[in-house]
């Protein structure tokens, strides 16, 4: 009995991660507002009233492919922040985890980019939910930090936002560079590294 509900379960799960795949490809060349229900179950090869099982709206597979994205990539961003006190090794880290996190997750990074903006209104709560999730995140790690001593956590959380914010737009960048010239990955990795010395620079006077 217990084996037969775990192929199920299994069974169950790899259709609706079929359906996430299938709405990621689609949005490649289109923003969630125009992705028809009948076209993602075409794509994922499954009924449309199978969808209903999984889903109850597109919208709802959107906010699916932001907690797929953005939950993904919380843990990994805490760890490189809590792992590193050195500020050149901190920031070494975090590029290089961006950079391969775009290389790996392409489709994921261009829905983000498209979706925090765009016209569905449960999606763009969705991705401002999780990234207020990892500021908050964040601004735990950077408390642990000697440079924080004395600091309010307004003043912290003012800070993981600026970071969030530049982990936002870094990731973007990358994505424009995917299959460009390699000197234009370069420039985006150095001016990515200077944007957060900039940012450690005014942190380090920021109480004066």
């Amino acid at each position: 009995m217990s084996h037969a509900l775990g192929v199920r379960a299994a069974r169950k799960q790899r259709t609706r991660q079929a359906l996430l795949d299938a709405a990621l490809e689609l949005l490649a060349g289109q923003s969630l507002s125009g992705l028809g229900l009948r076209e993602v179950t075409r794509a994922a090869g499954v009924a449309p009233t199978a969808f209903y099982r999984h889903f109850r709206s597109i919208e709802d597979l959107g906010v699916a492919l932001v907690d797929e994205a953005l939950g993904s990539l919380h843990p990994l961003v805490l760890a490189v922040v809590a792992d590193t006190r050195d500020g050149e090794e901190r920031i070494a880290g975090i590029i290089d985890l961006l950079a391969c996190y775009v290389t790996k997750h392409p489709a994921h990074v261009r829905f983000l980019a498209r979706e925090q903006h765009g016209g569905v209104r449960a999606v763009r709560a969705a991705v401002h939910t999780r990234l207020t999730r990892l500021t908050e995140g964040v601004r735990v790690e950077l408390a642990r930090d000697p440079e924080s001593v004395g600091w309010s956590e307004d003043d912290l959380r003012m800070l993981a936002g600026v970071h969030v914010d530049h982990l936002v737009t870094t990731s973007t960048r990358f994505l424009e560079a995917l299959g460009a010239d390699p000197a234009e990955r370069v420039r985006v990795t150095r001016e990515a590294a200077d944007r957060l010395r900039l940012i450690g620079l005014g942190r380090a006077h920021w109480r004066d």
